[in-house]
């Protein structure tokens, strides 16, 4: 079927005979047919005057049909079909059109709407678009089954039981999907209506150098990692670290979320690895008491996990 807009336009320079057969042509087709024998309180008159609404119903019903994809819709309102909805009987009844989203779209606004709940800084962020099933992820390499395993029960905790007050530490060497499980799980956990922040730690300590001088930005990028419901820190460990960054800006951010929100982790490092990195900086050197305190925060708080398998990077 052609277009409503070219429809219509041709329809308005024809003569009565020939609008008269449009008409029969539009009430005799097979999904119009169907539709109108749903509705037998519907009279002639009540389906003549609204020819046009039920052209366009039948028009995008076929489009629909044969869907192209999303991005290929031709209806009028793309990612959306035209639904009619009949009110009184008889004389006095009346048919209304209305757009209506099409499955794609509804589960597109949906995905739409989880990201939107969940920032992210510096990290690729491919798990974090669309939604994966456990299966899938274990698909690419069996050997990381048990960590994915480890995640869905956090998961389904969470489901079961609201915000838990500790996170995770995702450990094991490059490439195993440590980041992609993390993305996963804020992705889950962000249908629940929770939040979620993941920064690449290493880019985002060099990052605070440039907010030395804008303190007001400093501010809101503290505030924005103490409050949000889910906060991931990728790859720490990885990072050169300074003592005004570990105790001033990691140490305010954990201080405040223990007890309250969950931290995660993703890092190459055990907990003693990670205990020894914190424990130097590039300036002052070694320093195993404030290492300590920051682990203080870390430690206590978190389940560790294990992700093995094998560098899945460029494959």
């Amino acid at each position: 079927m052609e277009s409503m807009g070219r429809w219509l336009g041709a329809a308005s320079g024809i003569g009565e005979a020939d609008w008269k057969r449009q008409q029969m042509k539009v009430l005799n087709d097979a999904v119009v047919a169907e539709w109108v024998a749903g509705h037998p309180e519907l009279e002639r008159e009540a389906l003549t005057k609204n020819v046009t609404r039920l052209y366009q119903y039948a028009k995008e019903a076929k489009e629909c049909a044969r869907c192209p994809g999303l991005e290929r819709c031709p209806n009028d309102m793309p990612g959306h079909y035209t639904k009619l909805v009949v009110s009184g009987a008889g004389a006095e009844a009346s048919i209304a059109d209305y757009k209506v989203p099409c499955s794609l779209q509804a589960t597109k606004s949906a995905q739409d709407s989880v990201r939107s709940r969940i920032q992210s800084f510096y990290v690729d962020e491919k798990a974090l678009n669309r939604e994966y099933s456990p299966a899938e992820i274990i698909s690419r390499d069996m050997r990381r089954a048990s960590a994915v395993e480890a995640v869905m029960k956090y998961v389904l905790r969470t489901k079961d039981e609201g915000l838990q007050p500790n996170g995770l530490y995702l450990m094991g060497d490059f490439g195993t999907g440590k980041t992609f499980l993390a993305s996963y799980l804020l992705y889950e956990l962000a249908k629940l209506g929770l939040t979620g922040v993941i920064v690449y730690t290493p880019d985002f300590v060099e990052d605070l150098k440039s907010m030395f001088g804008d303190p007001q930005k400093l501010k809101e990028t503290i505030d924005l990692l103490k409050e949000t419901d889910l906060l991931v820190f990728d790859d720490i460990g990885a990072e050169h670290l300074n003592a005004w960054t570990r105790d001033h800006v990691l140490g305010t951010i954990l201080n405040y979320r223990m007890n309250r929100k969950p931290t995660f982790y993703t890092s190459n490092h055990d907990l003693n690895g990670l205990q020894r990195h914190l424990s130097f900086t590039t300036r002052e050197g070694e320093d195993e008491y404030r290492g300590q305190r920051i682990m203080d925060r870390i430690r206590p708080f978190v389940e560790v996990i294990e992700v093995a398998g094998r560098n899945q990077r460029g494959t």
